[in-house]
């Protein structure tokens, strides 16, 4: 049996912190995985941000309430869920999930959760395990699945080199030089093509 496990931001919708950062003007919030390797660095920075602009969940909400999913991101993962079974694991929070798990068609979710204040501020996050999307895969390998992981970012790195097959979606032109051992695909057809023609055949 096979299992995929997705990353969310960048693979099915666009980065919840750049669209932040687009909405309020501050230029900072724009950095992700894809700029700051070590993920508790890059949400220290950002809480420290939102305490300093006074921004609270509601504030973030708002603006998760507007994201789309990526253009043909909906119709690739109905597709995909009618063929193997899929994990989106991310390093997003259950705060923000919601509207777009539902414009997703509430796919199954690994992720993180937020502390909040009584004011609605954002204090803290917890994470649901250290390395959560690398576990993941070895506790699905644990259970004999046969895993094929997408990713786009520094911190999916080490989800897509534990699982049998790990593929790069659209990610930094530097990730082509440094991790030479995963194929990239650019778009949903490119990643459609290499799961049907590659990796489903080989786990089937």
């Amino acid at each position: 049996m096979h299992i995929v496990c997705c990353d969310l931001e960048g693979v099915f919708v666009p980065e919840i912190w750049i669209n932040v950062a687009q909405k309020t003007g501050i230029e900072e919030l724009r950095l992700t995985t894809r700029d700051i390797s070590d993920y508790d660095v890059l949400m220290k920075r950002r809480l420290e941000i939102l305490e300093r602009e006074r921004l609270t969940i509601t504030d973030i909400q708002k603006v998760i309430a507007m994201i789309n999913p990526l253009e043909g991101a909906a119709e690739f993962l109905y597709w995909l869920r009618s063929v193997t079974q899929v994990i989106i694991v991310s390093d997003t929070f259950v705060q923000f999930a919601g509207p777009l798990m539902k414009k997703l068609g509430w796919p199954a979710l690994f992720c993180n959760s937020l502390i909040i204040g009584q004011d609605g501020s954002i204090e803290n996050y917890t994470l649901r395990q250290k390395e959560g999307k690398k576990k993941a895969v070895i506790a699905l390998k644990s259970l004999n699945y046969n895993v094929i992981a997408v990713g786009d970012s520094y911190n999916d790195i080490g989800m897509l080199k534990e699982a049998d097959r790990g593929i790069l979606f659209r990610p930094p032109e530097n990730f082509k030089s440094d991790f030479p051992e995963l194929p990239i695909t650019h778009n949903y057809e490119e990643l459609k093509t290499l799961l049907e023609d590659d990796c489903l055949k080989i786990v089937s």
